[in-house]
């Protein structure tokens, strides 16, 4: 829980939201600090009510910032504090892929 607080209070403007036009798809995108991955969604791939990024764009975030600490464990363990070794490589998989 802190460290869900942490990154919403601290870095939730890292998460953009947005509409694309072309496949009339809301969707969400977050980078990584650490590599060129990234992370982009749909987001309610059924809905499309103009107002429904910003009415929940928090929880939007959580799951992105959710979708980022997988990625860091998999991907970055060392650089987050965690020992190299310390996933299996079936754990490390983030759901969906990366882009």
């Amino acid at each position: 829980m802190e460290t869900h607080s942490h990154l919403l209070e601290r870095h939730a403007e890292e998460v953009r939201t947005f509409r694309d036009e072309e496949k009339d798809r809301l969707r969400f995108a977050l980078g990584c600090p650490f590599c060129d991955d990234g992370m982009e969604r749909t987001v309610n791939p059924r809905g499309r009510e103009a107002g429904f990024l910003e009415e929940f764009h928090r929880e939007i975030t959580l799951v992105a910032f959710d979708l980022l600490l997988y990625h860091l464990q998999a991907s970055h363990p060392e650089r987050i504090g965690l020992p190299a070794e310390s996933i299996a490589p079936t754990e490390a998989a983030t759901p969906g892929g990366t882009r």
